[in-house]
């Protein structure tokens, strides 16, 4: 367990020391302000680069090896996943109706209708009616 702490602080410095790299030209004044990085400043920012990334992924690998270790001696308890049921499946209900029995329900209905909308004795000629006063006639008068 020790060596896999020691590991993953060895790591964690890896990655202090790769920033460091990354950003040292510009604290120590080696790259000129406003010019083009020197090879220098490449040098040292790509291997910045790389000792950062390598100690990243060392420090992630070591924390969850120390995890692991963790969860076998019993000082961590993993909560088991709640797995959800599957719904079940409802069969379709059949249809109640057919189409000829709804036809036959909903003529009265479109019988309304075209009477409604072929009547021609509505006061004040296009506008509906909605009750003793036409409803454009209430817009107009606000």
């Amino acid at each position: 367990m020790i060596r896999k702490f020691v590991g993953a602080v060895a790591s964690a410095l890896a990655v202090l020391a790769g920033l460091w790299l990354m950003i040292a030209p510009w604290a120590l004044g080696s790259q000129p302000e406003n010019r083009d990085w020197t090879d220098i400043t490449t040098s040292e920012f790509w291997t910045g680069l790389g000792v950062a990334v390598v100690g990243l992924v060392g420090a992630i690998s070591f924390a969850l090896a120390i995890y692991e270790d963790l969860v076998v001696r019993g000082a961590v308890v993993v909560k088991p996943r709640r797995v959800e049921p599957e719904p079940e499946i409802v069969p379709a209900a059949p249809p109640q109706a057919s189409s000829a029995e709804l036809a036959a329900l909903l003529a009265p209905l479109v019988e309304a209708l075209r009477e409604d909308m072929n009547r021609t004795d509505r006061a004040g000629g296009e506008h509906r009616q909605n009750g003793r006063t036409t409803l454009v006639g209430v817009e107009e008068n606000r």
